[in-house]
């Protein structure tokens, strides 16, 4: 171990003035901490703090959670244990028909409310005797952030053209 310069010692006793500590206190035991809550204890303390919902949307990932490591503590699992039950949700998903294939699994929002577009709804559109899916975009409190619409497609009534578009139109360089 090195010994420390005269200036590493000023600055060490001018952080512990500015700070209020004296070095007896850093020598002093330190005072008992609470234990760090399991998954088990903490996880009905957060969904009894948040909306209805927020408990909703992730009632179901916080069960995972609990299932796997309820008896352990917040500050046990390390980040390949994190990034190993991201793999298991995924692997084990359960296929539902709204479901994505486990590919949300280890994202995060950047926030709870859903993106503009994010979500669509099919319904069924007959004409004739064909039938296609429409899609409704999920509607955005932020029209800026929202796309131009797209052009409306061709619907069965009305066929698209056989013939070829004119070619573009060119005008002629003056030359000065």
């Amino acid at each position: 171990m090195t010994t420390p310069s005269s200036a590493d010692l000023d600055a060490a006793r001018l952080l512990l003035t500015r700070m209020g500590l004296s070095p007896e206190e850093l020598l002093a035991t330190p005072a008992a901490r609470p234990p760090v809550p399991t998954f088990a204890e903490y996880i009905p303390i957060v969904s009894a703090a948040v909306t209805d919902g927020t408990r909703r949307v992730y009632g179901s990932y916080w069960n995972r959670i609990d299932a796997h490591w309820g008896h352990r503590r917040l500050d046990e699992p390390t980040p390949s244990e994190i990034k190993q039950l991201v793999e298991h949700v995924k692997i084990n998903v359960v296929p539902r028909r709204n479901a994505r294939g486990g590919r949300s699994a280890g994202e995060a929002p950047a926030n709870t409310s859903s993106p503009p577009y994010a979500a669509s709804t099919a319904t069924p559109k007959t004409t004739g005797s064909s039938t296609r899916a429409t899609i409704r975009p999920a509607r955005s409190s932020n029209p800026a952030a929202c796309p131009p619409p797209a052009a409306p497609s061709p619907t069965p009534a009305s066929p698209r053209s056989t013939t070829s578009p004119p070619p573009p139109a060119t005008t002629p360089h003056s030359t000065a």
